[in-house]
């Protein structure tokens, strides 16, 4: 799975999450090195770098400042699949590294 160039917008995020449906990830991809800069919504602006197993399965790590100034980073686990449509929707299981570290699901759609 290449996601090189592509765009994803949460559609659905724990209670517990920062990242709405106005943050906007951008990712790039160089072989299985996959990095995201993401802002909009809650995030003033935010960071992630992941590896790409050969089912596009991604481990993630992520810091991001919020619109409160603070600096959080986490860690995420991301299962694709294809809507009917042709779409990635990425299935997301995190928890925070940093604040309460607590867990949370969201999923992202391929804009």
């Amino acid at each position: 799975m290449d996601y090189n160039g592509k765009r994803f917008r949460p559609v659905q995020n724990s209670d517990n999450g920062e990242t709405t449906q106005e943050t906007i990830f951008h990712y790039q991809q160089t072989g299985n090195i996959l990095t995201s800069e993401y802002t909009g919504g809650n995030i003033k602006r935010g960071h992630l770098i992941g590896l790409v197993d050969d089912k596009g399965n991604i481990d993630m790590r992520y810091h991001q400042v919020n619109v409160n100034g603070e600096l959080m980073t986490g860690i995420c686990a991301s299962i694709p699949e294809f809507t009917k449509e042709g779409k990635i929707r990425l299935h997301e299981t995190w928890q925070w590294t940093s604040g309460d570290r607590s867990k949370g699901n969201s999923i992202l759609e391929e804009l």
